[in-house]
């Protein structure tokens, strides 16, 4: 079977039960309300959290450097905030890791590693010029 599948099949069944388990110990009403709260406030941090994110990928090209955690992190800060408006504790509990800076950094640090150290650097090139030269051309090699 697929893993696309499964995710597809597994995810809401988990978010079901959890909606269940924990609307059995908070009631109805405040399990809806922490649902609204938790999407308010994610929105807001990822807000907050991609400005900054803008702000540092600025500073990185002024340095003349390529901002690749940033690129990394400003997607997954707007995939968590997607994570944050769809209703439910585990999408919740996962955009709200991708948010964190410390957590975000500790999960996406070996991605932006690998693409950081794929730079090409100056001792790559060679310097030279050409000249096309025609076959009806007197000159010959």
């Amino acid at each position: 079977m697929n893993s696309a599948l499964i995710l597809i099949i597994l995810i809401p069944v988990i978010e079901i039960y959890l909606f269940i388990t924990v609307g059995s110990q908070i009631g109805a009403l405040n399990t809806i309300l922490l649902i609204f709260v938790t999407a308010f406030i994610g929105v807001y941090y990822a807000k907050y959290e991609g400005l900054n994110t803008i702000k540092s990928g600025l500073s990185q090209l002024i340095k003349n450097e390529i901002p690749a955690y940033e690129i990394i992190s400003g997607a997954a800060i707007a995939f968590a905030a997607l994570l944050l408006i769809i209703p439910g504790f585990a999408s919740d509990v996962i955009g709200f890791l991708l948010i964190i800076p410390f957590t975000r950094k500790l999960i996406l640090g070996k991605i932006s590693k690998k693409f950081k150290n794929s730079r090409v650097k100056k001792k790559d090139f060679i310097e030279g010029e050409f000249e096309d030269i025609d076959e009806d051309d007197d000159r010959k090699i």
